[in-house]
């Protein structure tokens, strides 16, 4: 087995998905040499998502600081996944694939998926944990608006995990006409590669804007990870800048980056939360985007090179982030990025960038649950 990324990555997939994956590198190298597939991804970015998205200077939430946010949330279907089902999208049409799966956690994905499929005429299927459905009830209903068929999951821990093996289950049975539209930069090769590469405009974006606006680049830049496709994006842009550090920040109650092990989950091998015989546990987090027990593999690999480092948030802190934008800047973040927004404004940096990878309204009734927001 060739591993992509040091130690981690590869394919661990049933004999049946090799030439469904083979099929799947080979139109994206294709597409990657052909000049049409960078121009429709362009146009539909800045014609129908709403890129680039702008960069906020957040003063009152971290006074003393030059604190920015990437404003992912202001993306059409409120958060950086478009990016990536774009791209997915544009890529099975060119595959001859008319019908898409897809998995999501928060919901995000979801939408994006569904978003893009009414977009193109593809069918849509969505398999999400019924917990999630329950949490993130606002986002099962955009899904079902625009005409995907949300399908729950109702065994194991009913969130994003559980959820990702049925939508692999899905592909193996209808592998011949069917696209996995896999949401985060996980899963078998070429998938973290391509999230990645879809979502990298994310961090070329925002490393311009900020040399624009402070005719330097940041000392820090900060992302949540939970799969990681937003922290990806963000710290590709930076990879080559050695001054600038790189922090993602998990759950602390998911954190497979700082307290996982190596193992394989969902098709690679990277560092995941399991026991001492490699049984996968149950991770937790008040963000249905972070419940995940595994990691993207490349994060895994920028780990263990010290290039990126990665620390914890709790829930708490999570939610008096979100309350502190929120009644600081008047802007409502999802629970996702509150995580980075937690650790970011203790950072001893001045100049700090942060993807605020998602808005909050699909986490209002969580939020509420938990007291005064």
């Amino acid at each position: 087995m060739t591993l992509t990324y040091g130690e981690y990555g590869g394919r661990f997939v049933p004999e049946t998905l090799i030439p469904a994956l083979d099929e799947l590198e080979a139109g994206w190298r294709e597409a990657l040499a052909d000049p049409a597939f960078a121009a429709e991804l362009d146009e539909l970015g800045r014609t129908y998502a709403g890129r680039p998205t702008p960069l906020t200077l957040a003063a009152r939430f971290a006074p003393g600081k030059r604190l920015y946010l990437k404003r992912e949330d202001l993306m059409h279907t409120g958060a950086h996944k478009l990016n990536n089902a774009l791209g997915q999208a544009v890529l099975a049409r060119r595959l001859g694939k008319r019908r898409i799966i897809a998995e999501t956690g928060a919901g995000q994905h979801g939408v994006a998926a569904a978003t893009v499929c009414a977009r193109f005429g593809f069918d849509c299927v969505v398999y999400m944990g019924s917990e999630d459905m329950r949490r993130q009830h606002p986002n099962v209903e955009r899904m079902r608006l625009l005409g995907a068929e949300v399908r729950p999951v109702e065994f194991g821990t009913r969130t994003l995990k559980e959820a990702t093996s049925e939508a692999i289950r899905d592909w193996i049975t209808n592998v011949e006409t069917t696209h996995y539209l896999i949401g985060s930069a996980v899963g078998p090769h070429p998938y973290p590669e391509l999230v990645r590469e879809l979502q990298s405009v994310i961090g070329r974006e925002a490393r311009a804007q900020f040399l624009e606006v402070e005719e330097r680049l940041p000392e820090v830049v900060v992302a949540c990870v939970g799969g990681g496709s937003n922290a990806i994006g963000l710290f590709s842009g930076f990879l080559d800048d050695k001054d600038v550090r790189l922090l993602g920040v998990e759950a602390a109650g998911a954190a497979s980056l700082g307290t996982g092990r190596a193992g394989v989950l969902h098709g690679a091998r990277s560092s995941i939360l399991a026991d001492a015989d490699g049984q996968v546990l149950d991770a937790h987090s008040i963000s249905a985007g972070l419940d995940y027990p595994g990691v993207g593999p490349e994060h895994a690999a920028l780990r263990d090179s010290g290039r990126a480092e990665y620390v914890g948030a709790s829930d708490e802190e999570a939610l008096a982030a979100f309350r502190h934008l929120t009644r600081t800047e008047g802007i409502i973040p999802a629970l996702e990025p509150s995580h980075a927004l937690a650790r970011a404004r203790e950072l001893d940096q001045t100049f700090v960038l942060v993807c605020l990878s998602g808005r909050g309204d699909k986490d209002l009734e969580e939020v509420l649950a938990r007291g005064d927001a």
